[in-house]
């Protein structure tokens, strides 16, 4: 076996068992092995809804689900993609009341929790409360043992790399080193936690055997 299979398999051990704690915790989960077939497994969970909503999720981009979407002639909100007749924060609202949001998250744990951390809030409210039906997908990269794990992965990895992307003038984009700044551009401000699935809203976590977004 090669470095690359070694990791595979390793992330297949740890998948299957963060698995196995999402459905004890009420979510839908499923381990694919790639991009293609997570692509594939979430548009057929998601083919009977009509209008959709995207966080700022470079998992679901690089999984091309917008595009895909948009090719069946589903309505689409995405705030990365603004038209001519929608603002950013028409388009955010309306996300938090489609029929499917769709996102990733900054950390998954073994034990069976979700970590996510947002500057604006339209994520962690979409998620949480307004919309119908979930999907987070995420790639292995993003899965730690446990919850404490879960939230120094925001703070070490997903953070100052998010901030980085969006060239966010914050001092973790400068020195990749979380200071918990007082600046303006600070993108980490609202921490949510799903322990177990919201009462109200169902939620498929999709965990891919691949590295994918931050």
């Amino acid at each position: 076996m090669t470095d690359i299979q070694y990791q595979a398999w390793l992330w297949e051990k740890l998948g299957h068992q963060t698995i196995e704690n999402l459905k004890k915790h009420g979510f839908a989960a499923h381990f694919v092995a790639t991009a293609d077939e997570a692509r594939e497994l979430i548009l057929e969970v998601v083919k009977d809804y009509e209008t959709y909503g995207f966080g700022g999720s470079a998992t679901a981009r690089a999984l091309g689900l917008p595009k895909a979407l948009l090719q069946k002639e589903k309505t689409i909100y995405d705030h990365w993609e603004p038209g001519p007749e929608e603002s950013d924060l028409s388009l955010r609202l309306k996300q938090g009341r489609c029929d499917c949001f769709i996102c990733s998250a900054n950390a998954v744990s073994a034990t069976g929790e979700i970590v996510n951390v947002d500057g604006v809030g339209n994520r962690t409210n979409a998620m949480t409360f307004g919309c119908p039906n979930v999907i987070i997908a995420a790639g292995m990269n993003k899965v730690t043992l446990d919850l404490d794990g879960a939230l120094r992965r925001v703070r070490e990895v997903a953070a100052p790399m998010r901030a980085k992307s969006l060239n966010m003038n914050t001092p973790c984009a400068e020195t990749g080193i979380c200071t918990d700044c007082n600046s303006p551009q600070r993108i980490c401000r609202i921490t949510t936690i799903l322990h177990r699935k919201p009462m109200m809203t169902d939620v498929t976590v999709v965990l891919i055997n691949s590295a994918l977004g931050y």
